[in-house]
C-alpha cells in the first residue's frame, strides 16, 4: 500500500530534505506541498529533484483538495496549528515537526484528532540521537532528584525553549519534579539568571552563531553529576529516517502523541 502525503514546508531547511527522502521511497507518494514562494510550480524542479513531480499550493486549504493519508507539517509555529486542524478535518494523519507550539495548543490539537480518530505525532526532534537522550534522562530522573536543562540553538531561532527542550522538560516532569535545594522565590540576585521553569524544570536557553540545535540535561547528585547531551549539525539529514517511520507509522496510532518513540521499541 502506497500512502500519500502532503508536506507542508516542503521548501524550507528539513523540508526540502524530507521531499527528498519521499522521492527515493517504494511506499510514499508526495501528492501535494506547501510552499507560499513558490506555488504554482512542481517541486522538482523547486529542489532539482526529478523524481518529484509534486505540484506546490500557496496554503494547507487549497493542497489538502488532493486527498492525501499524512499531513506533515514543517513550516512556523504562527500557521502550524491552523494547519494541523485543517488536516485533521479533512481526515489525515498528521505528523508535526514545526517547534514552538505551546502545551495548550496541543491540547485542542489532541482534542479534535479524538473527535475525529485520527493521530497527530508531533516529534521535536526526528534524530535517532535525540529519542534515545530523552529516554535515557527519563531513566535516570527516576534514580537521581534534581537536574536542569540547557538548550543551545543558532542565534535566530525565535523561539525558546525549542520544541526539543519542550518535550524533554515536559517528559521530565511526568517522571517527578526536580529538587530544588533553594527555592527560586529566594534566590538572592538576579532571579532571570536561574533560567525559566518548564514542567518543574529550570530550563536554560542559549542562542548565539556557531551553534545549530543541541541539549543538555544535567543531573546532580552529592559529589556526582551526570549529563546528557545531543548536538546537531547544520544537515538535515539526521532528522529524514525518523520523519520516515513517522510518516509510516503515525496511522496506527489515535490521538496526539509527543516524541518519535510512541512509535519506536524502546
Amino acid at each position: 500500500m502506497t500512502l500519500k502525503v502532503c508536506l507542508a514546508g516542503a521548501t524550507g531547511w528539513a523540508g526540502s530534505e524530507l521531499a527528498r527522502g519521499i522521492a527515493a521511497t517504494d511506499d510514499l507518494h508526495l501528492v501535494s506541498a506547501i510552499s507560499r514562494k513558490h506555488a504554482g510550480q512542481p517541486l522538482g524542479a523547486v529542489l532539482g529533484e526529478s523524481r518529484l513531480d509534486t505540484p506546490v499550493f500557496a496554503s494547507a486549504t487549497e493542497a489538502l483538495a488532493q486527498p492525501c493519508d499524512v499531513f506533515v507539517e514543517y513550516t512556523k509555529p504562527d500557521s502550524a496549528k491552523a494547519n494541523i486542524l485543517a488536516a485533521l478535518a479533512h481526515g489525515a494523519h498528521v505528523v508535526v515537526g514545526t517547534s514552538g507550539l505551546t502545551d495548550e495548543d496541543y491540547a485542542q490539537i489532541d482534542e479534535v484528532a479524538r473527535k475525529h480518530q485520527r493521530a497527530v505525532l508531533a516529534c521535536g526532534n526526528f534524530a535517532l540521537t535525540m529519542v534515545l537522550m530523552q529516554k535515557f534522562a527519563e531513566m535516570a530522573a527516576k534514580y537521581i532528584p534534581s537536574w536542569e536543562i540547557i538548550d543551545y540553538a543558532y542565534e535566530g531561532k525565535p523561539d525558546a525553549p525549542s520544541g526539543t527542550v519542550r518535550e524533554l522538560a515536559g517528559r521530565l516532569g511526568k517522571v517527578r519534579q526536580p529538587e530544588l535545594a533553594v527555592p527560586l522565590e529566594q534566590t538572592n540576585g538576579v532571579r532571570e539568571t536561574r533560567g525559566g521553569t518548564l514542567a518543574g524544570t529550570q530550563v536554560h536557553a542559549v542562542r548565539l552563531p556557531g551553534f545549530v540545535l543541541g541539549a543538555e540535561v544535567i543531573f546532580g547528585m552529592p559529589d556526582q553529576t551526570l549529563t546528557l547531551r545531543h548536538n546537531a549539525g547544520g544537515s538535515a539529514k539526521p532528522y529524514v529516517d525518523g520523519a520516515l517511520l513517522a510518516i509510516r507509522k503515525v496511522s496506527t496510532l489515535v490521538g496526539l502523541y509527543r516524541g518519535l518513540d510512541a512509535v519506536l521499541d524502546v
